[in-house]
């Protein structure tokens, strides 16, 4: 015999919420299955949880995007930054400048590597210091350095925190969103529950296919068993 399934993702509930409605707005308080003080609250509720689903996508695509963004732009910078810091102590190996100037970057003076650039938090750090340091630097008078030269290094910086600090706001905002359409999905999980048996109950006299007909046209949602799928 076929079983009622309750919906278990969004768009099911927001169908069966539909459906339920639907018949609400098409039948009178008298002939409705289910009982008037639901169809209120469904018409009341329903607006609510559709806007929340659709800000919750709106967020998780826009999170995305600047996801990706900003795994590109991080590359990026990785690779100026990196490149910066190793033009620098070429200058210092060939000396053109002295050791000691790596301490504007807060490198020790004897640092010959380029630091670790392998995480965000990572690059935002060494970024931040290389950008800094080479002002500080400037400001004493020394050389500059090209290819990269500064002005491009802190453009592609600039771009990685500006797309950094973006992602992030989203996810906080992506999140408030799955908490209130996850709060939402118990007030509809509800709903649905009380409606379908209430429309079960008032179709209780009417046997098999016939009833279950009736009820679907409310929303219901009947399923075979495996083993019926099968015999059918």
């Amino acid at each position: 015999m076929p079983y009622r399934r309750l919906p278990n993702t969004d768009q099911a509930r927001l169908r069966a919420l539909k459906a339920a409605l639907g018949k609400g707005m098409q039948l009178t308080p008298f002939d409705l299955a289910y009982s008037y003080k639901l169809f209120l609250e469904l018409q009341s509720f329903l607006p609510q949880y559709e806007q929340a689903i659709a800000q919750y996508n709106y967020s998780k695509d826009r999170q995305a995007k600047f996801g990706k963004l900003l795994g590109d732009q991080f590359k990026v910078t990785r690779l100026y930054v990196s490149h910066f810091i190793q033009v620098l102590n070429f200058c210092i190996a060939r000396g053109e400048m002295k050791p000691e100037v790596r301490k504007y970057y807060g490198f020790d003076v004897d640092d010959k590597a380029v630091p670790e650039l392998g995480t965000e938090q990572q690059l935002l750090q060494v970024g931040k210091r290389v950008v800094e340091g080479e002002e500080k630097r400037s400001m004493t008078g020394g050389s500059r350095i090209y290819n990269p030269s500064i002005a491009m290094v802190r453009v592609k910086y600039e771009k990685f925190l500006e797309y950094f600090n973006n992602h992030k706001n989203l996810l906080v905002t992506t999140q408030k969103m799955h908490e209130k359409v996850t709060e939402l999905r118990g007030v509809a999980d509800r709903l649905v529950l009380n409606i379908w048996n209430e429309v079960e109950a008032h179709f209780d006299t009417i046997e098999g296919d016939d009833k279950r007909l009736k009820c679907a046209d409310y929303g219901i949602v009947y399923l075979l068993r495996k083993h019926e799928k099968e015999l059918t």
